[in-house]
């Protein structure tokens, strides 16, 4: 890890990607952010709240615990003390977003240099044309040609129709499935000549007629490869195999930004156009979907989401009740004498909780993963951010308000009961911040465990023996199980926003909770710097498309916060206070306007001026270059260069003799990188690409 530390940024993104590199600025800015709020609110709050006796004196009916004496919520009822938090609250959102102004502007500037002195993709070339209209005089390839050299005649180089080609994949995959099989029982039999390997036919070789392995799977992958050269044939010949989009590829940056960046036609719904996922991005089963059916699916995932959110809200309520001393004893009286034990106490009152929430949890990524990619998005990185936003707003739903409002409701039930209806207003605002110590044990539980479990790999290495042990039967399957994968941003990021909301949450109302958040930050941005230069592969590259996501989700925490304070100083009879902090909603909102319109084009755009500079530098260097070779194949389905593939081992050769600035674990895959197991295809980004790319597409 210290070594990991050593490496200058710029050298880490010609190691492992912008993406990478951007996404480590995400823990950065919590150490930026919280570790000033953290002192200042030590300095200021904590003297504030601690010289009262509020809890101990007024509210004795009502569960606290030490930590609760640091809070707002030992603050008396109308004090003028309240005062310093609202001024507190301008200062956190200050220095908020003098960082979020300050990490923009350098996301934005990296973004765009990185852009500017990346090598020769295909993507900075390529636009995908969507909703092609249909001519009963031309095929999809002719209309597409024709339209672009009507309309781009200087500019147009090639294009590659999109065939749906995913009963073909399903049967190469089905293919590669029966040669591993048949590697496994050649090797068997080579080891021991005196007897055939024998199998039977039944469901997972269990039952059914006993066969010649080797044999019985020869004929098979023949049969296979007859299917497969009848269903490519069908693919490139059925009009119904060919879709109404395109990868249109242009002779310069320039051609393809005009391209990606302007309407195409007088009616906007023909000929749409947009930015090409780089080769290795693209998600191919999603491409043949009707442009049509798209506004349907999200909507019919839309409504999924929300009653998956809702539904969720039930089990996870119930949880954070019971998982206390007092639910227990409330539903099984008779445990009282065990639970009372005390190492069993401290681990009811501790871990429960937050294990409880985290394993419910564990499915979640996969769910929303299926529905991102039900809804027909074409790239991974796309999956994984409408993954991520989905799972950022499950995490506040389900997570923040649901543990905050059911816990507290479920805890201080007996108070409601017994108390008029004009004191439930003041017994909640107190109430809420008393949620503090569960927030700092699921901190603890998910955040700092978690970063230790990222640290051992624990679950990789299990998954990896029982691999080995149940389904390894060949070299290549042993290095397929032992790959490590890619850091997954769907999960990681919606997890750290959480962190940011708790911490803006709680800053001006209970800053025991903030060292917990600044602890995380630290160590996980340690060992996410060592696990990205040394364990992880980089299954794409987006250039930071992310990072205006990442910005808005900070900017979200920082207004629940503010609302969540204003419904605090109103429980507490500091009504008179509400203008001062709605003014800094408004100043909060104004703020991300202006960052939205300064910075957010250079993620969605490529600037003209920026593209003709590539495009005069690169023909100043390379005036021979012949772009159409390169180019003409980048976006063919991964299927049809199955033939052409590159010696493995020959490409194995060229990952571990590439040069690299710094030692590390392994070599970069940036340039060279390893196929995505979800698309099945690589980027060929190295200037010399077209053999590679024969390999990696």
């Amino acid at each position: 890890m210290p070594e990991a530390l050593k490496m200058p940024e710029l050298e880490l993104i010609d190691h492992a990607g912008l993406d990478s590199a951007v996404y480590l600025r995400i823990y950065l800015i919590g150490l930026k952010i919280f570790v000033p709020i953290t002192l200042l609110s030590w300095a200021v709050l904590v003297p504030v709240n601690y010289t009262n006796n509020t809890l101990k004196s007024q509210l004795k009916n009502v569960t606290s615990s030490d930590i609760d004496m640091l809070s707002i919520s030992n603050i008396p009822l109308g004090s003028d003390r309240l005062w310093t938090h609202i001024v507190m609250a301008y200062a956190f959102t200050f220095w908020t977003c003098y960082v979020l102004l300050k990490e923009y502007e350098a996301v934005a500037n990296m973004r765009l240099h990185f852009l500017q002195s990346e090598k020769r993709r295909p993507d900075q070339f390529t636009v995908l044309v969507r909703n092609v209209p249909p001519d009963p005089d031309e095929s999809v390839s002719e209309s597409v040609e024709h339209f672009f050299l009507v309309n781009h005649p200087d500019t147009y180089l090639t294009h590659q129709v999109v065939c749906n080609a995913n009963k073909l994949a399903k049967l190469v995959k089905t293919r590669e499935k029966k040669q591993n099989w048949l590697d496994y029982y050649q090797l068997k039999y080579s080891r021991n000549n005196t007897q055939r390997p024998i199998m039977k036919t039944g469901f997972l070789g269990l039952c059914g007629e006993k066969v010649d392995a080797i044999d019985h799977h020869i004929s098979e992958i023949e049969k296979l490869s007859t299917e497969i050269a009848e269903e490519r044939d069908r693919v490139l010949k059925d009009p119904k195999a060919i879709m109404p989009a395109a990868f249109v590829s242009f002779k310069s940056r320039w051609g393809a930004a005009v391209c990606a960046q302007t309407q195409q036609s007088r009616n906007p719904t023909l000929w749409l156009t947009e930015w090409a996922p780089e080769p290795r991005d693209v998600y191919w089963p999603n491409l043949p979907i009707p442009y049509v059916s798209l506004a349907v699916r999200r909507l019919i995932m839309a409504v999924a989401f929300f009653f998956l959110t809702f539904f969720f809200m039930i089990p996870i309520a119930s949880v954070q009740a019971l998982a206390s001393i007092e639910g227990l004893e409330k539903v099984a009286p008779f445990l009282k004498p065990i639970i009372n034990m005390g190492f069993l106490k401290s681990v009811i009152q501790g871990i429960l909780p937050g294990l409880a929430l985290k394993l419910f949890l564990i499915f979640l990524p996969t769910i929303l993963m299926i529905m991102s990619k039900f809804e027909g998005f074409t790239s991974i990185s796309s999956l994984e951010r409408r993954s991520a936003t989905r799972y950022y707003l499950f995490n506040f739903v389900n997570v923040f308000l649901t543990s905050v409002v059911a816990g507290s409701a479920m805890e201080q039930l007996d108070t409601f009961i017994k108390q008029s209806a004009t004191e439930i207003p003041r017994t909640i605002g107190v109430a809420v911040p008393l949620r503090a110590t569960f927030f700092i044990t699921y901190i603890m539980v998910d955040g700092w465990a978690g970063v230790a479990g990222e640290i051992l790999m624990l679950k990789p290495l299990i998954i990896y023996h029982l691999k080995n042990f149940f389904l390894v039967k060949t070299d290549k399957d042993r290095e397929e199980a032992m790959d490590p994968g890619s850091l997954g941003f769907n999960t990681g990021e919606p997890q750290i926003q959480l962190y940011f909301l708790l911490g803006m949450v709680y800053a001006a109302v209970t800053p025991a909770l903030l060292p917990f958040i600044v602890i995380f930050f630290g160590l996980a941005y340690v060992v996410f710097r060592h696990q990205i230069i040394n364990v992880y592969n980089q299954e794409y590259e987006s250039g930071a498309a992310f990072w205006p996501d990442v910005h808005g989700r900070i900017i979200i925490a920082l207004l629940i916060s503010q609302v969540a304070l204003i419904g605090l100083l109103s429980a507490k009879h500091a009504a008179e206070s509400a203008p001062f902090l709605i003014v800094l909603i408004v100043l909060t909102i104004w703020f991300y306007t202006f960052c939205k319109a300064r910075y957010e084009p250079a993620f969605i755009r490529y600037p003209l001026q920026e593209a003709m500079m590539k495009d005069t530098l690169e023909r100043a260097r390379e005036p021979n270059f012949n772009l159409k070779p390169y180019l003409q194949n980048a976006y063919m389905h991964p299927v049809f260069k199955e033939e052409g593939e590159e010696d493995e081992d020959e490409f194995n050769h060229k990952l571990e003799t590439e040069s690299v600035l710094v030692p590390t674990k392994r070599q970069s895959r940036r340039n060279t990188p390893a196929p995505s197991k979800m698309s099945g295809a690589s980027s060929p980004s190295l200037s010399d690409v077209p053999k590679h790319s024969e390999r990696m597409n």
